[in-house]
């Protein structure tokens, strides 16, 4: 069976970009605990009589080329997000209306509330909350087709 891609909305479209940069913390917080994981290996206990050596098991170095293998992956991650965040800057300002673009920005590419936006703006709320409305409108209007980034 064929998949049929189906269009986003503008909102949709947009919110990609929080959803990529939410998923690249995570990832960079998970780095942080195969770090912590890999410096502490734990005890040996000398202890107990020792009956057989095996280079197979060493956990360090499986540990490392893990941690190596998912940075590399967390650094591509990056590189798509910062292509996305780039297109998607473009589009917005390729809208030309000052106040779309503005609230647009400051709620799709720096994950502001349009609480937060309208008060930058030194606007009412309702009234940001209209513009945002028919900026993604046109957004939607301009841009056809609108589809997943990665």
């Amino acid at each position: 069976m064929s998949e049929v891609k189906r269009a986003l909305t503008a909102r949709q479209y947009l919110e990609q970009l929080e959803e990529l940069d939410t998923n690249i913390n995570q990832n960079l917080e998970l780095l942080s605990e195969m770090k912590q994981a890999a410096m502490n290996p734990g005890a040996i206990d000398y202890s107990k009589e020792r009956v057989q050596t095996s280079l197979s098991g060493d956990k360090l170095g499986s540990d490392v080329t893990r941690y190596v293998t998912f940075d590399e992956k967390i650094n591509a991650e990056i590189d798509r997000f910062v292509d996305a965040k780039n297109q998607i800057i473009s589009e917005i300002r390729g809208l030309h209306v000052n106040n779309y673009i503005q609230v647009l920005f400051k709620v799709y590419v720096q994950f502001k509330s349009i609480r937060q936006a309208a008060k930058e703006m030194k606007k009412s709320y309702s009234y940001v909350i209209e513009l945002h409305n028919k900026a993604l409108a046109l957004f939607e209007e301009t841009y056809k087709n609108l589809h997943y980034l990665t």
